[in-house]
């Protein structure tokens, strides 16, 4: 994946440079939660939290088909996700804008039900059943967002917003 990092210097401090992606990928690797924006049908946002893994260059969630956020990605299927840092003072805050697409090969189920329990341990061991996941009697769809347009934004003694292009 080729990705190109500019900083906006309306937003940086003097002195900054831009981040680099591979800083942005640990987080994303790591982060436990992430923030989830959908938009409704009548246009306002829906923000939700969930959990998520980095897998194939791009992030990936699930939900049940019945849930708001579902329902707002089968009408509009752009999205943001973001993860971060909640100290005020330092931390490099990530926001990944994308557009979700369902995950409903078998195999590549396997390998992110997989990368659900390395993650998050048995608390999240996925079943694959058919094209989605499916835990204690609850089915969820899977999606995939891959980043289209990336946006960092570090906090500290010298803050910068560093925005990665792909």
């Amino acid at each position: 994946m080729s990705v190109t990092a500019t900083l906006d210097p309306n937003y940086s401090d003097d002195g900054a440079s831009p981040e680099s992606w591979v800083a942005a990928l640990a987080i994303l690797e790591a982060a436990p939660i992430f923030w989830l924006s959908t938009v409704r049908p009548d246009g306002r946002p829906h923000v939700t939290p969930l959990i998520a893994v980095w897998q194939d260059g791009a992030l990936h969630f699930c939900t049940g088909a019945p849930e708001r956020k579902s329902r707002n990605l089968a009408d509009n299927d752009a999205c943001v996700l973001t993860t971060g840092s909640n100290e005020y003072t330092t931390g490099l805050d990530i926001v990944i804008e994308g557009h979700a697409v369902r995950v409903t090969d078998t195999s590549s189920l396997h390998v992110l039900a997989t990368a659900y329990l390395g993650k998050y341990g048995s608390d999240w061991a996925f079943n694959v059943d058919g094209d989605l996941f499916e835990m204690g009697g609850h089915r969820a769809q899977v999606y995939r967002v891959a980043p289209e347009v990336a946006f960092g934004f570090r906090r500290g003694q010298i803050a910068s917003q560093t925005r990665w292009t792909f």
